[in-house]
């Protein structure tokens, strides 16, 4: 399979990145990689898919919102997390629906604040929530591919990089044995908790 790998770079990224090496690859990245993209940016996202071209799957691990108190988030902060982690991968199906072959999907990542949320998190969950509904409805409409996403839970690497008791996270390996079963699996317009 040819897979457009988003994030590539990231925690979770590497490791599904890792998960999939016996797949075609194309990583893609803010920064480096096989191709570049900002999310948060339409027409790099449409640039990014006539770059990269048909694919079999699309998988997202990227997306930037903002921890922080919500008496004392701005705007910009709202702003971001609308922008990026959500437009940019509802952009990624709108647009991206194109260029994945028939028969294959598209995985997007939200996070388990959107049900579980957590002191200064408040854009963070709204956008996750936002997330997964609207996979639920754009799978009603679409029937060519499959759109999922997972919510991942805080990854044991990233905690512990915070310097944060790591013992209630998930490895970013076993966080990425949830995108495999997304790609893999039949399920379509579902949310597949980090477990």
């Amino acid at each position: 399979m040819k897979i457009l790998l988003i994030g590539a770079t990231g925690t979770i990224g590497k490791a599904v990145g890792e998960k999939l090496s016996n797949h075609e690859v194309v990583a893609a990245n803010y920064k480096e990689g096989d191709v570049t993209v900002d999310l948060g940016s339409k027409s790099s996202v449409q640039t990014m898919l006539e770059t990269v071209g048909k694919v079999d799957a699309i998988i997202s691990t990227a997306g930037l919102a903002q921890f922080g108190p919500m008496a004392e988030q701005t705007d910009a902060d709202y702003q971001l997390a609308l922008d990026n982690k959500l437009m940019g991968q509802v952009n990624l199906v709108r647009l991206g629906k194109e260029y994945v072959n028939h028969g294959g999907s598209i995985t997007l990542t939200s996070g388990m604040l959107s049900r579980q949320p957590l002191p200064g998190s408040a854009s963070i969950a709204m956008v996750n929530g936002a997330l997964e509904s609207f996979a639920r409805a754009a799978a009603l409409e679409i029937e060519n591919i499959r759109v999922n996403v997972v919510a991942p839970v805080f990854v044991k690497e990233t905690m512990e990089m915070m310097g944060m008791d790591s013992s209630t996270g998930v490895s970013a390996a076993d966080t990425a044995k949830t995108y495999t079963q997304a790609l893999e699996g039949d399920m379509h317009g579902e949310t597949l908790d980090v477990a």
